[in-house]
């Protein structure tokens, strides 16, 4: 197979394959940002509505809870998600 190849030419085509594969390696391992969570209070401040809104959302499952304990939170990312894929309707 490698016939006809000149050592520079060997050495240009492992370059640019190392350079690839090291390219593709580092473009999948960008550090992800984590999950930021919002208590209820949090996420009512951010969509600019009250707690019985809230409430009124989880209902009607247009918002997910998280419980913890005693606790309700809301994935912010999953917040962000769901209020633009409501405006596609």
């Amino acid at each position: 197979m490698l016939q006809n190849v000149t050592p520079q030419q060997l050495q240009n085509l492992i370059s640019e394959s190392t350079k690839n594969a090291l390219a593709e390696l580092s473009a999948s391992m960008q550090p992800q940002e984590p999950d930021e969570w919002l208590t209820r209070q949090e996420t009512a401040d951010l969509l600019k509505i009250t707690l019985s809104t809230i409430h009124d959302w989880v209902k009607r499952d247009i918002l997910k809870p998280y419980k913890i304990g005693n606790r309700t939170y809301f994935n912010r990312n999953e917040i962000t998600e769901q209020m633009f894929n409501s405006n596609r309707q």
